[in-house]
């Protein structure tokens, strides 16, 4: 057993929530073989020239030096213009295809804007293996707004990194769908380091069966009137688990910077666990921070209100778990992988 996704600052062992366990032989998977099933669909140029610098945090040194040494997918994306049609990255698993490791950066010049889609999906019902690393930088007066979507199925074990860093007045927005996997383990980092650089993050997580989701999210604001705001929406049905683990440091030099963290899980099942462990960690004067999380099931008299409009009792189950992600889907502004991800969310809660 090795120890990945470690929390920033470690808190009490009965949280049980510093990091989790993953089997060496088990969960990751060595032999990695070549990944074709790959598509991009704008013109824009691409490279295999990415960094080999070490992350701030990621989920650990085997899985980081997986993808730094055997992975069998690089891709650097170089925003040197706007971009008023997405950029969308899909990678299919199959048969052909069981495991990709990948590592994309992201750099996006000075003044320049770019949606950014990265789709992750399986075509059949089989044990695939992914672990990625996705590294953005953002200089000065930049804009991204990403969309990552993770459509794996429930056999196929999930490693991702993501690494963050935001240069003066750029903004960085994420939208995380986290579906699949049967465990999904995410560490997410962002550096504000330039002054009034921004960070928002909004995710939605769905467990069923027994997967396991394991979510590291980490803000470190060091520029003045920098701004994160972390959402995460989720729920959990079957014997599934979740950790979720949000950690904002107020660095010193971030004076009058904000920090936003909030976490919902809805249980749909009595035997379904969530635990949740929200941090600030402050060393400068002067700054806003806040945090809350929360699990509970769905609300009786919610759920009885719409089966008396003549839904089923399933199909209302479905109806307020969605009514919660409605918001974070809005992001998504293509309605083809809207659509997808909605009929995901639908075959997943049956």
């Amino acid at each position: 057993m090795i120890t990945v996704n470690e929390t920033p600052i470690r808190t009490a062992r009965n949280f049980n929530i510093n990091n989790i366990k993953i089997d060496e032989l088990e969960d990751i998977k060595n032999e990695i073989t070549s990944f074709n099933n790959f598509k991009i669909n704008n013109e824009i140029s691409i490279s295999e020239d990415v960094s080999d610098t070490k992350l701030i945090y990621g989920l650990g040194e085997k899985l980081e030096n997986q993808v730094k040494e055997n992975s069998n997918k690089k891709i650097k994306l170089l925003i040197d213009k706007n971009y008023s049609e997405s950029i969308e990255l899909e990678f299919t698993l199959n048969k052909n295809n069981p495991s990709l490791v990948e590592n994309i950066e992201i750099e996006a010049d000075e003044n320049k804007k770019a949606n950014i889609i990265i789709k992750y999906k399986t075509e059949e019902d089989l044990e695939f293996y992914h672990n990625g690393i996705i590294k953005v930088l953002a200089k000065n007066n930049s804009e991204l707004n990403i969309s990552v979507v993770n459509l794996l199925n429930t056999k196929t074990n999930n490693f991702l990194c993501i690494e963050n860093a935001a240069s003066e007045n750029a903004k960085i927005k994420y939208c995380i769908i986290d579906l699949g996997g049967k465990k999904s383990i995410t560490n997410y980092y962002t550096n504000l380091k330039g002054m009034q650089s921004e960070n928002k993050v909004e995710a939605i997580y769905l467990g069923n069966e027994n997967q396991v989701f394991d979510l590291n999210y980490i803000g470190d604001l060091e520029g003045e009137k920098t701004n994160i705001d972390i959402d995460v929406q989720g729920a959990l049905k079957d014997t599934s688990k979740k950790n979720f683990k949000g950690t904002i440091n107020f660095k010193k030099g971030s004076k009058k910077a904000k920090g936003n963290e909030n976490e919902f899980c809805t249980l749909l099942s009595d035997k379904a666990r969530s635990i949740a462990l929200p941090m600030l960690l402050c060393s400068e004067e002067d700054v806003e921070g806040n945090h809350s999380t929360a699990t509970g099931k769905v609300d009786d008299n919610q759920l009885f209100y719409i089966m008396s409009r003549g839904f089923e009792y399933k199909e209302a189950m479905k109806l307020i778990v969605k009514a919660r992600f409605n918001k974070i889907l809005e992001n998504i502004k293509n309605e083809k992988l809207k659509n997808e991800i909605i009929y995901e969310i639908d075959s997943r809660l049956d």
